[in-house]
């Protein structure tokens, strides 16, 4: 499903010579989706609170028992409100992201994969990786022994609709095997990033084909040497290889093969390949461990991740549930 990708907001520029948003992607999520209105984070929210709360209270008797004390007028304490709402708020993140997942199943299907694919990986004595959705943890196991335990990232469960399409990222539960490992992978990106964007900036999407690609002013983009440019007044310029492609109020998706299709550095530095799209890789984006962020690849921490890409061999089996 890709990288697996709380994505920052993206600046996107729509002179008509220029192109596009930058490819910071896939942290979006993390911080908003870990915030559900469970009463147990809704009452964490309430005790921290109440505790800035109490600590403004403290900090004004406190100022006034000095003025009455003193024979000399003191200036008045400046408390800065916004500083004291960012700790709150901090505080909140990290009690919310503390409590612990509440099961949810997709379906009655859905649960009994669940409970056969947990039961299956606790029969088993080989070497094996098993994750849970909804604890969001793995572990790599030998018979009985734990030889790693990680927090990961998930899949969110979203569906994004865009012009009369739509994907549905989900980490889906079963058995998997492990087919490939590669250190430094570069992610191509799938159609749905593109639409992503384009629906998030209000743009329109365009495909590039071989050959010319219009524009409105009788330019064109065009393809040399796997390298996007726009040709203009006869003369070829190369387009940045890190920002979409935009003109024309249009987020143009770059043909699959070009260096413009490919992003560096999203998924990590390993990954381990479990077919179908669905990867367990590294991240840029460390904040989004232990949420539902993904749309359906795996997270880990950099040496998580690298401990698995070195200790896993190919054909090894992969339990989700």
């Amino acid at each position: 499903m890709g990288a697996d990708h709380l994505r920052p907001e993206v600046a996107v520029t729509m002179d008509r010579i220029g192109c596009a948003a930058r490819r910071n992607i896939d942290g979006r999520r993390a911080q908003s989706l870990m915030v559900k209105h469970h009463p147990s984070n809704n009452a964490a929210v309430r005790a921290v609170s109440g505790a800035a709360v109490l600590a403004l209270f403290a900090l004004t008797a406190v100022s006034s028992l000095g003025r009455a004390q003193s024979t000399r007028r003191e200036p008045a304490p400046v408390l800065n409100a916004s500083a004291i709402a960012a700790s709150v708020r901090a505080a909140a993140d990290s009690i919310a992201r503390s409590a612990p997942p509440i099961p949810v199943y997709r379906s009655r299907s859905d649960s009994l994969v669940s409970v056969r694919t947990r039961l299956a990986a606790e029969r088993s004595n080989d070497l094996r990786i098993v994750v849970s959705l909804n604890d969001r943890m793995l572990w790599a196991l030998m018979g009985p022994d734990t030889l790693l335990r990680a927090p990961v990232a998930v899949s969110t469960d979203e569906t994004l609709e865009y012009a009369g399409k739509s994907w549905h990222f989900v980490t889906p539960r079963g058995l998997r095997t492990v087919i490939a490992k590669q250190e430094e992978p570069v992610w191509i990106p799938p159609e749905w990033h593109y639409a992503e964007v384009a629906r998030e900036h209000d743009l329109k999407l365009g495909l590039m084909k071989g050959g010319r690609t219009m524009l409105s002013d009788g330019s064109w983009l065009e393809v040399r040497n796997n390298e996007v440019g726009v040709v203009q007044d006869g003369q070829f310029a190369l387009l940045p290889t890190d920002e979409e492609i935009i003109f024309d109020s249009t987020l143009f998706v770059p043909p699959v093969g070009s260096v413009n299709r490919r992003i560096a550095g999203e998924l990590g530095r390993h990954m381990l390949d479990t077919g179908g799209g669905f990867l367990f890789h590294g991240t840029p984006h460390k904040a989004s461990i232990g949420t539902a962020a993904t749309h359906g690849c795996i997270r880990l921490r950099d040496d998580d991740i690298e401990w698995l890409y070195d200790m896993v061999p190919v054909g090894t089996r992969v339990y989700i549930y």
